[in-house]
């Protein structure tokens, strides 16, 4: 006969309960949904933060480094300057979104209302045991958008999802449908750095109809003690194309979830991440990645720069279906470790069930080129510019490829300004 004896929960799962029993009654929703929130909430009493013994968070044992849950966000957040001077702005500040908001051409809601009319129950589903940023964001999440850019949709200002927190327990979510052929860039921009620590989760559901061309930039500029729990989910219609760029520039502890299914014939995906670690920071990048149909291609990129004794994660898992015949898969994963006491752990992995696939994974890890510094500095460059250039052109050879010079200039100045502080 086993005893199982019950493990003592943690001043972070203690705080995440009793956060959820005291919101149950303010929160947005129908019975439905109310019903919905109590099942989640359940899976994270039942199964803890998740641990190095749950695969998916081998090198981010959660329940160790969450160490508390602060109280719910309160006053409004101040509004940043677009990232690029025409892009259309959606602000959320502190988990709230404007209810004024408007896009020119598409439909936007608040997701709250959603809620309410329990039409956003469909979405409050977790993919499995092991998605715990889907469960917190189900049983928590308050506010965001539901944007719908019709069929043939086309513009020439990018959308700028204007997350800002200011502190405390902030919890959106923003699920966005393409329509067949519609084409668009969007900017899902985070930004923290209020006096009070934030613990932050984030969900965006991308659907992508027939045709449709999306770039979607997650830029996430959280305080340098903040939480950030986000995930992408996209799902792919015929021919559809996805240039997804992520970059990581902030946070204490971070947790990026990318879960794409591949579902339609003739799709493509490229995929480019960008990672700057400094401090005692912690992120991890996780993408599981499903090739369901025949004939859709893909590329991920993924460049991290690793100083202190900041820790990074890259967890890349490509999945090739049996009917999934003349898929073109690569993947690659090129660290620059600038610290003794830096880490940086890469796990890629290719399940291939089809028999007429490329498909191809590698990964390096590796300090700067001397042989390139010395260069600099034979041509009159000082040691610390010339690091600076070698660096920056490292990842920002990957944001060159967006082919919008406003956004590139953009990006650009975001790590510019980011590394100047680290040299």
């Amino acid at each position: 006969m086993t005893i199982q004896i019950p493990i003592k929960p943690t001043a972070a799962e203690t705080g995440l309960l009793e956060a959820f029993g005291g919101a149950i009654g303010q929160l947005p929703g129908d019975a439905s949904i109310t019903t919905q929130r109590s099942t989640l909430v359940q899976g994270i009493k039942t199964l803890g933060l998740p641990t190095r013994r749950r695969e998916a968070w081998h090198y981010t044992d959660l329940r160790s480094l969450m160490n508390s849950v602060p109280a719910a966000a309160g006053n409004s957040a101040a509004a940043l300057a677009p990232l690029v001077a025409n892009a259309q702005v959606l602000p959320i500040s502190n988990g709230v979104a404007d209810k004024s908001a408007t896009l020119t051409g598409a439909v936007v809601k608040r997701y709250s209302d959603s809620l309410l009319d329990g039409s956003a129950l469909k979405g409050l589903t977790v993919r499995d045991a092991d998605d715990l940023v889907g469960r917190l964001n189900g049983s928590f999440v308050r506010d965001g958008y539901a944007i719908h850019f019709p069929e043939g949709y086309e513009s020439d200002r990018p959308v700028e999802i204007q997350l800002v927190q200011g502190g405390g327990f902030v919890n959106t979510r923003v699920p966005v449908n393409f329509g067949a052929g519609a084409k668009a860039t969007v900017i899902e921009r985070h930004h923290g750095g209020g006096d009070s620590a934030a613990l932050v989760s984030s969900v965006s559901d991308i659907t992508l109809g027939e045709g449709a061309e999306v770039t979607w930039v997650i830029l996430q500029q959280q305080g340098v003690d903040d939480t950030h729990l986000g995930q992408i989910r996209v799902k792919f219609g015929k021919d559809a194309k996805l240039r997804l760029y992520i970059v990581n520039a902030g946070g204490r502890l971070v947790r990026q979830d990318i879960f794409i299914d591949v579902d339609g014939e003739g799709s493509d995906l490229t995929l480019r991440g960008i990672n700057l670690l400094g401090g005692g920071s912690h992120t991890d990048v996780t993408l599981v990645l499903g090739h369901n149909v025949a004939n859709t291609t893909s590329t991920e990129v993924m460049r991290n720069v690793v100083f202190d004794r900041a820790k990074g994660v890259f967890q890349g898992q490509i999945r090739v279906a049996p009917d999934a015949q003349k898929t073109d898969a690569k993947m690659s994963c090129n660290t620059l470790l600038l610290s003794d006491e830096a880490e940086f752990s890469s796990k890629p992995e290719l399940e291939i069930f089809a028999d007429d696939v490329v498909c191809g994974h590698g990964a390096t890890v590796a300090d700067i080129d001397h042989r390139h510094l010395f260069y600099l500095q034979s041509r009159g460059i000082p040691e610390q510019q010339a690091r600076g250039l070698l660096i920056q052109a490292f990842v920002q050879e990957t944001v060159e490829e967006l082919d919008d010079e406003p956004l590139i200039e953009a990006l650009e100045g975001v790590i510019q300004t980011w590394m100047e502080k680290r040299l």
